[in-house]
């Protein structure tokens, strides 16, 4: 073995606490990507081979009735490989036992010759052989202990009928199980039946006939031609106008969420590799100016400056290696536990996780990386330095009267704050990166602990300012006013809001997106649009209100003329004027009068629903009477949908938030503890001279924890707004159409992080007391100078 490998083996042994607070660093980011990463490739390869696999469609199509032979015609067009007509709807279900709402939408099962596209996987049972049995989905027969033989009641196109369960199943398009026009899942009230062709066409009066088509298409083929002239041939049938896999619900919901793990790889990854560069760089750089001595006696004896700077560049790879395989351990075990929460969510059949080799890889690189990007000047440095100047001892610092002394406030502090504040401020730079250290600590802490409050937040305005009802009850289609008076007139109904909501494509310049537009009531107070400050905004006689965030996606500011194409009914398409825009978390939409929009839909005065308050206690008796009401399609229990969320979501977000607390207390410990090792290194001598002066242990130790709780403190501002600032750069990684998260930071999450970063810091006092308590005094006697 080489001198200088015993050197390298000899400061390890010299530096393991360093190295270790290091590697708890490197352990951090390594254990986050990984996490992440390993996530999105287990989501992004699983969707690809079920997708694959069980067929799923890339077009789709609504229409209100179109016969059965009109499919030869779309099969027809050309770019489409097959076709698959289908008869579909949405029904009111009821289990014994469970007084809850519940909305079923039910799909037909391919016909004989038919291609079988968006095919079931069969977890449990048959397919149906009977003309009253179903294929269940799977999240909702979990969650009410439905088995293959058990009875389910549905009211199909009004009319009750008992079904048998034959099977329980799943299939890639309901992969994200939700009831349209939610923005939660709801496995409880919400679920998914199959059903043979002919007895729900007979159900639906839809015999000889379609009103769903999925489409796949042959390799060549440019989705919009396709969807172009699929719209032309179905415009005489009612169609609201075909779509691909963007704008399919479940695929929507899932991209996002493949989109929202990108986001986090990237800026954890970021932000991780950034503090163990600083950090090595601040290990190296004083490590190298604690050892210019042997530095100038290793040249002098015919050490070339490159077997310095490799000696130095071997101790920071086996700093940093020291972290990857605990790294990869931890992320692969937080890995595997998220994967089997989104299993809960996602009804996948199967999930292919595994830690690819491409993971490790980028685990090392990260490593490597670190290594590279934080030591790059103390090897600079070493590499150039030259012997003889390495040889004298670095000029000893300039002391004067620290800026409290010179306010005159320097008598109020004893001879030990006045020590501790001198030493800091001979050093600025010195400080600076300590407190700099100190505070990405604490930054990283305060953004691990934003997004459960950022959800609280959006539930909040979504359902406690902007959405105020007990109950939302959606018509099988547009009635009239009338409806909205019989709903007033049941027992324990206190207020009724109906309204109006059509689907329709906005225009402005070369831009577009479909979307709902909505018609309220003009006084209403169950559902209010909010202004940018999130307070009740008054509907225009004329024109739209738009999400801020769509009317961006549009580039359309108030007073802009907006082109609306109406995908129902006599199909008009007229220009309207942009009255403002309206402030919301989930979701983008358009709104306008009800009155305005029955005008511009031609139609008088229709209703597509309602939104109803009541009386708590009558509340039972309501929802059994809207469940005998053929032309209720859907009622919705706002309370129920939010606990659903609760009980559903919030075993991930305190999973998440515990997996990303875990790591980033990990980071800052690291950090503190380091600062307090290279603080003991660069100050040892001065303190081993204060103990030969006659200072006790005990006072020299209030020197060393004073330095660093003080910079501690220093660091919280800063620190919380590097927080700040890294959740913000979050926030804006997650805005999408779907959903934008607010930048909530609550005060126990500054608390948590700051009293974290404290105990760290008197955890690292103790650590490094036993040093302290024996320094070399001998060593001091001897003159360096």
């Amino acid at each position: 073995m080489s001198v200088l490998h015993r050197k390298l083996l000899r400061e390890l042994r010299q530096l393991r606490g360093q190295v270790v607070a290091i590697a708890l660093v490197m352990i951090g980011g390594i254990g986050m990507m990984v996490m992440a990463l390993s996530n999105y490739n287990a989501l992004s390869q699983t969707r690809a081979r079920y997708y694959a696999e069980y067929r799923f469609a890339e077009v789709f199509a609504q229409v209100k009735r179109a016969p059965l032979p009109l499919v030869e015609a779309v099969r027809a067009i050309p770019g489409v490989r097959e076709a698959a007509p289908r008869v579909g709807g949405f029904v009111n279900l009821e289990l014994e036992d469970y007084d809850e709402p519940i909305t079923g939408q039910i799909v037909s099962l391919p016909a004989p010759g038919d291609p079988e596209l968006n095919h079931l996987f069969l977890r449990e049972g048959r397919l149906p052989v009977a003309d009253n049995e179903v294929v269940l989905g799977e999240a909702f027969a979990n969650v009410h202990d439905l088995r293959p033989g058990d009875p389910l009641t549905a009211i199909l196109n009004g009319r009750r009928q008992v079904l048998r369960i034959s099977g329980i199943g799943l299939s890639p398009e309901f992969v994200y199980q939700i009831r349209p026009g939610d923005v939660f899942p709801d496995f409880a009230r919400f679920g998914v039946l199959w059903m043979p062709r002919e007895p729900l066409a007979m159900a639906f009066d839809m015999d000889g006939a379609f009103n769903d088509l999925a489409l796949t298409l042959t390799r060549e083929a440019r989705e919009q031609d396709v969807i172009d002239a699929l719209d032309a041939l179905l415009a005489p049938y009612g169609a609201i106008g075909a779509h691909g896999r963007d704008l399919q619900m479940s695929h929507r919901f899932l991209s996002a969420e493949l989109d929202q793990l990108q986001v986090m790889t990237t800026l954890f990854t970021t932000i991780f590799l950034g503090v163990a560069a600083f950090l090595l760089n601040v290990v190296v750089g004083r490590l190298v100016s604690t050892q210019r001595e042997q530095i100038a006696v290793l040249k002098a004896f015919g050490y070339s400056r490159w077997e310095v700077g490799l000696h130095y560049a071997q101790l920071v790879l086996l700093m940093v290696n020291v972290g990857v395989l605990p790294g990869l351990a931890l992320g692969a075990w937080f890995g595997r536990g998220m994967a089997r929460l989104y299993m809960t969510f996602y009804s996948f059949p199967f999930l292919e996780w595994s830690l690819q080799p491409s993971v490790i890889a980028l685990a090392f690189g990260f490593a490597l990386a670190a290594a590279a990007l934080g030591t790059a000047g103390g090897l600079r440095r070493a590499f150039a330095m030259a012997p003889a100047a390495a040889m004298r001892p670095e000029a000893p610092p300039v002391f004067h009267h620290t800026l409290t002394e010179r306010f005159g406030l320097g008598l109020l502090l004893d001879p030990t704050a006045r020590m501790i504040l001198r030493n800091l401020e001979r050093r600025p730079l010195r400080s600076l990166m300590s407190v700099l250290g100190i505070g990405l600590g604490i930054g990283i802490l305060v953004m691990s602990s934003f997004q459960e409050s950022a959800i609280e937040e959006m539930i909040g305005v979504q359902f406690g300012f902007a959405q105020r009802d007990d109950l939302a009850v959606t018509f099988t289609e547009p009635t009239s006013a009338r409806a909205a008076q019989e709903l007033a007139a049941l027992p324990g109904v206190l207020r009724v809001e109906a309204f109006r909501s059509a689907a329709v494509q906005l225009r402005h310049g070369h831009r577009s997106y479909r979307t709902a537009l909505q018609g309220l009531a003009d006084d209403g107070d169950l559902k209010r649009v909010l202004d940018d400050q999130l307070r009740p905004a008054v509907l225009p006689a004329e024109g739209l209100l738009l999400t801020d965030y769509l009317a961006g996606m549009l580039a359309a500011r108030p007073g802009d003329l907006l082109e609306v194409e109406f995908l129902e009914g006599h199909r008009r398409t007229v220009s309207v004027p942009l009255a403002g825009t309206v402030r919301e978390y989930l979701g983008v939409g358009a709104y306008a009068r009800r009155e305005y929009l029955n005008r511009l839909l031609d139609e008088g005065s229709a209703l597509s629903g309602a939104w109803i308050s009541l009386e708590p206690e009558q509340r039972a008796s309501v929802i059994t009477a809207l469940r005998a009401r053929p032309r209720v399609a859907a009622v919705t229990d706002r309370a129920a949908m939010i606990g659903s969320f609760r009980e559903t979501m919030a075993e991930s977000i305190l999973t998440f938030t515990l997996i990303s607390g875990v790591m980033a207390a990990s980071i800052a410990i690291g950090v503190v503890y380091n600062a307090s090792r290279i603080t003991l290194a660069e100050r040892g001598r001065e303190l081993a001279s204060l103990r030969v002066l006659g200072y006790t242990r005990g006072e020299v130790r209030a020197l060393l924890q004073g330095e660093l709780f003080t910079l501690s403190f220093l660091a919280l501002v800063p620190g919380f707004l590097l927080g700040l600032g890294m959740s913000w750069l979050l926030v804006q990684g997650f805005v999408s159409d779907l959903y934008r998260i607010p930048l909530v930071l609550p005060a126990a999450g500054f608390a948590i992080a700051g009293l974290v970063v404290l105990a760290a810091t008197a955890l690292s006092g103790l650590l490094v007391r036993r040093r302290l308590d024996h320094l070399d005094l001998v060593a001091v006697l001897k003159i360096r100078e």
